[in-house]
């Protein structure tokens, strides 16, 4: 009881986060930091250039902004068809509009049995051709939600690939991003399929017109039920080998997981335990100037949680 008297004393003063770690982090170059008192409302969604939204895009969207030869890409269309509200009310889109780099504008239309349950379109290049691609979450009646690849081909936009659905209607997924997470020098996706019920992240590649699934661990959640906030995870070199790694809350959201899936394998290189859920968007920035990219992200009682580096 003295002992824990004594932590508690330290976390008080600041000097000492009350909170629980897993893996060695240390071995990492990771030391955890938080500051309590409502100090996490700093932490806010990515701010984005916003470039003109076109007259019907979907209320609280944000574009996906491109580098190469796609400029932005909206999603557009609003329609309440599907009435699922994952993400807080019951308008979703029905359209994807891209806006080259030369200012053409070129539309994508869903048929009335889908829409497209995202809030902003990613715009990378996937298969690393030097030409970008759109990845968006569609959800239809019956099949749910299923990861999308769009390419810009002919003037038009093509449905280049996707995952199947996961096979019941408002049954949802939640992109993290696209990073070489098995070191072998080629991009990845991963994702959260079910975030809300027994989630399993999954990670994928693009090859040809189809996806192939290289690895999947349960056990994950990156978005709360009802949220606006997509980002509740994050990708970083962890560990140093030039590998991209996963840092993804565990199913409860009152737990980080720190996750390498080097080789094809996964493992867990750590995790930091908290007694209040996880509820804002992970940023990746260097918070304390030495250089280096740092994570910081909130907890739902105001705890701001920094993982410096």
């Amino acid at each position: 009881m003295r002992r824990r008297s004594f932590w508690v004393a330290l976390w008080a003063l600041g000097l000492w986060p009350l909170t629980a770690v897993g893996g060695d982090l240390e071995q990492l170059g990771l030391r955890v930091r938080l500051v309590p008192g409502g100090a996490a409302a700093e932490i806010a969604p990515p701010a984005f250039p916003r470039p003109r939204p076109p007259p019907d895009a979907l209320p609280d969207s944000r574009p996906g902004l491109g580098s190469w030869d796609i400029a932005e890409a909206w999603l557009v269309g609003p329609t309440t068809r599907y009435g699922h509200a994952v993400l807080g009310d019951a308008i979703e889109a029905g359209g994807l509009l891209v806006i080259l780099r030369d200012r053409r504008q070129i539309r994508y239309s869903l048929p009335d049995d889908a829409v497209f349950e995202d809030l902003q379109p990613r715009v990378v290049d996937l298969d690393g051709d030097g030409r970008e691609e759109v990845i968006v979450v569609r959800s239809s009646f019956g099949e749910g939600a299923a990861l999308t690849v769009f390419e810009v081909t002919g003037g038009r936009l093509r449905l280049r690939a996707a995952t199947s659905g996961i096979g019941l209607s408002y049954r949802w997924l939640n992109p993290i991003g696209v990073g070489d997470f098995d070191g072998d020098g080629w991009p990845e996706v991963a994702y959260v399929e079910t975030p809300h019920i027994g989630g399993i992240l999954r990670v994928l590649r693009l090859s040809g017109d189809h996806f192939f699934e290289l690895g999947r661990l349960s056990g994950f959640s990156n978005h709360a039920l009802g949220s606006r906030r997509l980002g509740l995870s994050a990708i970083l070199d962890l560990d140093g080998d030039g590998s991209d790694d996963l840092l993804v809350p565990d199913a409860l959201r009152r737990a980080l997981r720190l996750v390498s899936f080097r080789h094809g394998h996964f493992s867990e290189l750590g995790r930091v335990e908290h007694d209040a859920e996880i509820v804002t968007d992970l940023t990746v920035a260097d918070r304390d100037g030495n250089g280096r990219a740092d994570v910081a992200y909130g907890l739902a009682d105001g705890t701001l949680v920094e993982l410096l580096r």
